[in-house]
């Protein structure tokens, strides 16, 4: 993992609502590859896959399941993303071509929050 670039502007830290963080936990790293770890409070938290973003899952919050603001994760294979988020607990809302020519797609979470899934044309 690389150091965190610490530019003004840059989205860092993001809290995702969870109904059970440990699943939600075990999502993301099973998924995407997400390291988690202990904070010092105690907490579950996830650096991404490449250091950039770090953020926390949390309690008592309502999942943003509506497409709203929409955050998309880059994935090396959409399609090989799209089988471990069915086999992880997710399912997908929008499949591969809804953005066509974009590579994407979206799922729900185990909790289900709405997020998209990007792969960079070859």
């Amino acid at each position: 993992m690389s150091t965190p670039d610490y530019g003004n502007g840059k989205i860092c830290y993001m809290e995702i609502p969870a109904d059970d963080i440990a699943v939600s936990a075990a999502f993301y790293q099973n998924v995407f590859g997400w390291a988690v770890r202990t904070r010092g409070d105690g907490a579950l938290a996830f650096d991404d896959g490449v250091g950039q973003v770090s953020g926390t899952w949390v309690l008592g919050r309502k999942a943003n399941a509506a497409v709203g603001a929409l955050v998309y994760i880059m994935v090396d294979s959409a399609v090989d993303t799209i089988d471990k988020i069915i086999a992880n607990g997710g399912s997908i809302v929008q499949p591969i071509g809804g953005d066509h020519p974009e590579i994407t797609a979206r799922f729900t979470d185990p909790a289900g929050n709405i997020f998209g899934i990007y792969q960079e044309p070859q």
